[in-house]
């Protein structure tokens, strides 16, 4: 617990430099982490014996990337369509070794890795000529949003955790996870909403929309752990790495971010939540 304690501290310290820097370090620090993830999410796989599409994974991720890098979004579904094709190709022309299974465990993997971790990028330079005020000073729209659905996520994990050790007793979902409480998601949507509405004060945001983004949030959150836990489950993996010590592995600390960061970006397109 320590070490998990020391871990985050740090952790958070080197993403708040990153997110605030944003330009080239943040984006380039989110193509490593989808790289890691990909690599993270073949090599789980590869324990069930299927042997995925790597490489041109990891060229489709970079490609992915690089669409939202440079403002390209028209061309992620030119990307994703190329990439679904040349995998189901792969299994045909390489089919002694490479199964349609693993085709399709090989595209549903780019997808989950690749597209949630775009949206980091989508967040984080959306509105980058509007300036949002609070008490901590002058924020780009994209940096605050950010800020929300990470601390949101966060908060979700944390309220979620203790809340679950103190007074669970009910299992949420014990085919997938079998330490999940029902108390413990109560709680994690409790704290959440509370956090997210104690930041909506800070940048001025509509109450309302700070109480359905906190809820979401924790629902969304609960979501992204479970989908990890279960193919984590499915793998027979504890952790889908190491990378991170007392978290695991990339996938391990994104995997609520994987849900609650696109979730943030369409609500914060579709809604307009300042105050």
């Amino acid at each position: 617990m320590i070490i998990r304690i020391i871990t985050g501290i740090v952790g958070m310290a080197i993403a708040a430099y990153v997110i605030q820097y944003g330009e080239w370090l943040f984006s380039a620090v989110v193509l490593l982490l989808s790289l890691i993830g990909w690599h993270e999410f073949s090599r789980a796989f590869a324990k069930k014996g299927l042997r995925l599409a790597y490489f041109p994974g990891m060229l489709a991720l970079f490609l992915l990337w690089g669409c939202i890098w440079l403002g390209n979004t028209d061309e992620v579904m030119a990307v994703l369509v190329a990439t679904v094709l040349v995998v189901l190709a792969k299994s045909v022309f390489m089919h002694a070794s490479f199964s349609i299974e693993a085709a399709c465990v090989s595209i549903a993997g780019i997808m989950y890795v690749g597209l949630p971790f775009s949206y980091l990028l989508l967040l984080r330079f959306m509105g980058a000529d509007t300036s949002v005020t609070s008490v901590v000073g002058n924020m780009s729209l994209g940096c605050t949003v950010l800020w929300l659905a990470l601390i949101g996520t966060w908060a979700s994990d944390t309220f979620a955790f203790f809340t679950g050790s103190l007074l669970g007793k009910h299992k949420l979902c014990p085919g997938i996870s079998p330490n999940k409480t029902i108390e413990g998601f109560v709680g994690g949507i409790l704290g959440t909403t509370f956090v997210v509405m104690g930041m909506g004060v800070l940048f001025s945001f509509y109450f309302l929309h700070m109480v359905i983004m906190g809820i979401c949030i924790a629902l969304m959150a609960t979501v992204g752990d479970l989908v990890e836990s279960s193919f984590k489950r499915y793998t027979g993996i504890k952790d889908s790495g190491s990378l991170i010590p007392g978290h695991g592995g990339v996938l391990d600390r994104f995997d609520s971010v994987l849900f609650t960061v696109p979730f943030v970006y369409y609500y914060v397109q579709v809604f307009n939540i300042f105050g």
